[in-house]
């Protein structure tokens, strides 16, 4: 399943490396702009998505698409794992994390590899848990994605996905579309100097198949006892699935 919403329509390169090129660029505006722009709701999203990973308990955890380390670091605040590997197309996005766990004093326990989310370089059957926020949407071929989630999860282990999906009920549906397709571009355009990335998050979440859509996929890859819970009246979702 090929997403073909891409970030820069002028551009002949493949998605992956467009994704990779815009997360550099707005690397340094990124975490910022997430917490402004949701108003502080997506860190109360990722402590809910996490907590889904407190009855397996994991020890060694994957975050793909592990972006700036907001999610990882979640993970080893909640879960106490004994180590979390995060993997990222965006080498600006990893350099911003490799700050961030220099200052809080977590090489031990997390550490970051630049990769290709579809191309997990890991053995099989490696991770007790894996999680991914805001990232899923933007792999070039989805479920290739998460068949190789699949692949390197310990069967029994457990996968977290959380991202944004369509609300559809009145009147939240009309005012997110408005907020989403009008003032969020500009707020992007305005802090990040980049608005094709803030252009492109509408259009990508659009494209994307949620809720019953995405765990079907989830089923036909193989993974057990998938359900999906949307927070905020849908405008995003959390996605689990068993080995």
């Amino acid at each position: 399943m090929a997403q073909n919403i891409t970030p820069y329509k002028d551009q002949q390169v493949a998605k992956k490396e467009q994704v990779a090129t815009m997360f550099n660029n707005i690397s340094k505006t990124y975490d910022f702009l997430n917490h402004f722009m949701s108003l502080g709701i997506d860190i109360i999203w990722r402590k809910k998505a996490i907590k889904e990973l407190k009855s397996v308990q994991p020890k060694l955890m994957l975050d793909v698409a592990t972006g700036t380390g907001d999610f990882a670091f979640e993970a080893i605040e909640i879960l106490k794992p004994e180590k979390v590997i995060g993997v990222d197309i965006s080498e600006g996005m990893l350099e911003v994390a490799r700050q961030k766990i220099a200052k809080r004093n977590k090489g031990d326990v997390y550490e970051v590899r630049l990769g290709d989310s579809e191309k997990l370089l890991f053995e099989d059957d490696t991770f007790d848990a894996i999680t991914v926020a805001f990232g899923v949407r933007n792999f070039e071929y989805l479920e290739k994605g998460i068949a190789d989630m699949y692949r390197v999860l310990k069967p029994g282990g457990k996968l977290v996905v959380l991202e944004f999906s369509k609300p559809t009920t009145f009147p939240v549906k009309q005012a997110y579309n408005f907020y989403f397709h009008y003032i969020l571009p500009l707020i992007g355009k305005f802090f990040s100097k980049d608005s094709s990335a803030y252009t492109y998050l509408p259009e990508s979440v659009k494209a994307f198949p949620d809720g019953e859509k995405f765990t079907n996929l989830m089923d036909k890859l193989g993974f057990q006892q998938t359900k999906f819970r949307p927070l905020t009246f849908g405008i995003c979702s959390i996605y689990t699935g068993v080995k």
